[in-house]
């Protein structure tokens, strides 16, 4: 029996079992209500609710705090002796990566074919709503995360939710905490093997297959696919046997090269249609408000629009405050402030420019898409350089790589912290764990599993109900951290002694 047999069975012996499961849960997690003639998921708008809360309760947080969040980043605060394992720069890269991803490639492409135009402001306007759930999960994230005796972190909503509300609220906050830290864990476990990790490789696989002849070329055959696989995993089982620090170190500069190898594609061709530039402003903004041709029309476009930034950022559910945990600092809102950097980069620029680029490039696949045709994302936002760039597919094949494979690695990182949280901290946990992991990154490029995959999206997002509900409960915490981090850098601008040891630092002039 060949292994192409074995892995097709297996397929449909998977899909067969789960299907009729992973149909339900869709069904229960994404359920829509008709709005205006089109529909909503109710997930979506719980996430967009909590952003405008948020924004709300903070004072626009995202906008006035923004300069400051940068300075952070920059190190500007830094504090001698801080507990932590990376700097705030490697936790934002560390975090980024875990979100930016094929979604801002194809799922893009597929949100301006179905909305229009339009659905690009809305998906804006979204990125910037989800800046502020993402500063009040990472700063209860760091607030509330252990430091183990041999000097490593771990953070997240299996943390704070059950300290957080047991400070909070004593012995009932301690019993429901418990409860929703185990489901939490659970539910990250399991999207961390199959959607980060199983899901990001097979389909780096598939676009690199695309560009070396097909089925029919040097990695077409099952034995391109196993050899592929096994070299991604070796990859990720290397760099995840060292920790944060590790994959700090690799995504701090894999993230930027990533996201600068794909933003300097997207400006060659807008700059190659640079006359285009204003009309196709134009139709954002106008597709907006006035959208012709989508169903719904304002609301499907912006329904659309704050779907696929939900979808891509990942603000309030819960993940990216498991890497933002392992930061050295001293104030946890002082890392909250650079967490709301995140959807900032993955919503606002990265997927802002793939949707520029096609809707100035108006590829006919596109056009084709908007008509009903069945075109992939990536097909489109392929077709959206090759107007400019006929050589891109092989510049997006190293994009796509380099997503998959960062992806791939902040996950991993995140489903070992959940894994330790059910099953504990040895040695021999650990091993297991990171095991099974790189088994799954190599069936990653034999198998599909799409149902199991379909599955740990709703698992993903019932997290978001989970989560929500707790940073509620917890945000006068977050907003007595904020007031204690801006009191630190008032006086550290007015070069007052810290009690940190640093005063010796130059103050730095910072509007707070």
């Amino acid at each position: 029996m060949s292994l192409d047999s074995v892995t097709q069975s297996v397929d449909e012996a998977v899909s067969g079992f789960f299907e009729p499961i992973a149909k339900w849960l869709g069904e229960v997690v994404f359920y829509t209500v008709p709005v205006g003639g089109t529909d909503l998921p109710l997930i979506v708008a719980w996430l967009v609710v909590a952003g405008l809360v948020f924004t709300g309760w903070f004072g626009l947080v995202q906008l006035r705090k923004f300069k400051l969040a940068v300075d952070v980043v920059r190190g500007r605060y830094d504090e001698k002796g801080s507990t932590g394992e990376v700097n705030h720069f490697q936790a934002l890269t560390a975090a980024v990566s875990g979100t930016v991803g094929l979604g801002n490639i194809a799922g893009v492409a597929v949100a301006v074919s179905i909305g229009g135009p339009g659905a690009t402001f809305w998906m804006i306007l979204c990125g910037l709503l989800g800046m502020a759930t993402k500063f009040v999960e990472v700063t209860l994230g760091v607030k509330y995360r252990e430091v183990h005796p041999d000097g490593t972190v771990s953070g997240g909503p299996m943390h704070y939710l059950p300290k957080g509300l047991t400070e909070r609220f004593g012995k009932n906050g301690k019993t429901l905490g418990k409860i929703l830290a185990v489901l939490a864990s659970f539910l990250i476990l399991f999207f961390g093997l199959f959607g980060g990790n199983l899901f990001q490789v097979n389909q780096s696989y598939a676009q690199l297959v695309s560009v070396t002849g097909g089925e029919d070329g040097a990695l077409g055959s099952s034995a391109g696919a196993l050899f592929f696989g096994i070299l991604i995993a070796a990859l990720v089982g290397i760099v995840l046997l060292g920790g944060i620090r590790s994959i700090a170190n690799v995504t701090s500069r894999l993230v930027p090269a990533m996201a600068g190898i794909y933003i300097v594609a997207c400006l060659i061709v807008i700059l190659a249609n640079i006359t285009a530039v204003p009309d196709a402003v134009a139709s954002i903004v106008e597709g907006a408000f006035n959208p012709e041709g989508v169903a719904g029309g304002v609301l499907g476009a912006l329904i659309i629009g704050f779907k696929r930034a939900a979808f891509s950022n990942e603000a309030g559910l819960g993940s990216a405050p498991i890497a933002h945990s392992a930061v050295k600092t001293k104030h946890p809102a002082s890392e909250g402030l650079v967490a709301l950097l995140e959807p900032f980069i993955d919503t606002v620029v990265v997927c802002t420019m793939t949707a520029l680029t096609i809707v100035i490039a108006n590829p006919a696949s596109w056009g084709e898409a908007r008509a009903g045709e069945d075109i992939g994302g990536v097909t489109i936002t392929s077709d959206a350089f090759e107007t400019v760039l006929p050589w891109f597919p092989y510049i997006l094949t190293v994009a796509v790589l380099l997503f998959a494979v960062s992806t791939v690695l902040t996950w991993g990182y995140y489903g070992l912290k959940s894994w330790t949280y059910l099953f504990g901290r040895s040695r021999a946990s650990e091993v297991t764990y990171k095991v099974v992991y790189t088994v799954f990154a190599v069936a990653g490029s034999l198998l599909t599993l799409q149902t199991l995959i379909d599955m740990a999206d709703a698992f993903l997002f019932t997290l978001a109900v989970i989560n929500i509900i707790g940073l509620y409960l917890l945000a006068p915490v977050v907003r007595r951290e904020l007031a204690s981090f801006l009191e630190f850098v008032r006086a550290r601008n007015a070069g007052e002694d810290t009690g940190n040891g640093d005063d010796d630092q130059k103050p730095v002039k910072t509007t707070v």
